[in-house]
């Protein structure tokens, strides 16, 4: 037996109130997500808590993911960057590295195949996924309690013992480097985020290569220039977002201004 299940995150603001699910069917899903996060983070978490939910079981899984940052980490950059300390090749930290670690762990003894599906293009599992992870964004956004689906259901009688709900993070921004101990949702839910006033009317959420329409349009006839002095740790952030869209530091830093 195979399990096919889709994985998929949410960021309505990259960083901002975020969200992650999973979906095999509609009677087993999963979701949550966190006031403050980065879309990344949603596509990781959505990965890492299916891994935690299907562990009960020996079915291989094959995961439709529309994110190839994930995909790559987990199956072409993680053992490098495990061997040189969760470093990258330039040096620099790891991005997300206790998502990574953790993602590393769930994936020992599994047999797990990935594919990549065009987001938004009509794949029934992954616009389920995106549905409601982008409604969890949307309920934290709106501080209320997402919906957080039944779980995995399949054979639950013949799983030994059954996964304990686990905690959403309390995702830091990527500027911030500190780690911080994983709360409770309870205690997640009344984290400060900006009143529904404070939002604009339509959502942010959006992926990367919307975000990016037309950034390859000829430049302007007069170009602005612009000098940034970063530091080691800003450019090691830098250096990981280009890796993940496969561009040029340069170019990364183009599409972010």
């Amino acid at each position: 037996m195979t399990i096919t299940a889709a994985a998929d995150g949410s960021a309505l603001g990259n960083p901002g109130p975020n969200g992650w699910a999973w979906y095999i069917d509609d009677a087993n899903w999963a979701a949550g997500g966190s006031p403050h996060g980065t879309n990344n983070q949603g596509e990781l978490q959505a990965v890492l808590e299916l891994l935690r939910a299907t562990a009960g079981t020996s079915e291989k899984l094959v995961i439709e993911c529309d994110s190839k940052y994930v995909i790559d980490s987990i199956t072409k950059w993680m053992p490098g960057w495990k061997r040189k300390g969760w470093r990258k090749s330039d040096g620099g930290p790891v991005l997300n590295r206790d998502l990574m670690e953790a993602l590393d762990e769930a994936m020992r003894g599994r047999d797990v195949t990935f594919e990549w599906v065009k987001g938004h293009a009509g794949h029934p599992l992954n616009e389920a996924a995106d549905e409601r992870a982008n409604g969890a964004a949307k309920a934290y956004q709106a501080k209320q309690e997402p919906n957080r689906g039944p779980g995995f259901t399949r054979g639950a009688a013949d799983v030994e013992a059954p996964m304990a709900t686990q905690p959403d993070r309390d995702w830091l921004a990527p500027a911030d480097d500190a780690r911080a101990d994983s709360p409770s949702p309870a205690a997640a839910s009344v984290v400060p985020v900006a009143s529904p006033a404070e939002l604009p009317a339509e959502p942010l959420w959006a992926e990367a290569s919307d975000l990016f329409d037309g950034l390859d349009d000829a430049p302007a006839d007069d170009p602005i220039e612009l000098r940034l002095t970063l530091s080691g740790d800003e450019h090691a952030r830098l250096a990981d977002l280009a890796d993940a869209q496969g561009v040029t530091l340069e170019e990364a830093l183009r599409r972010l201004i």
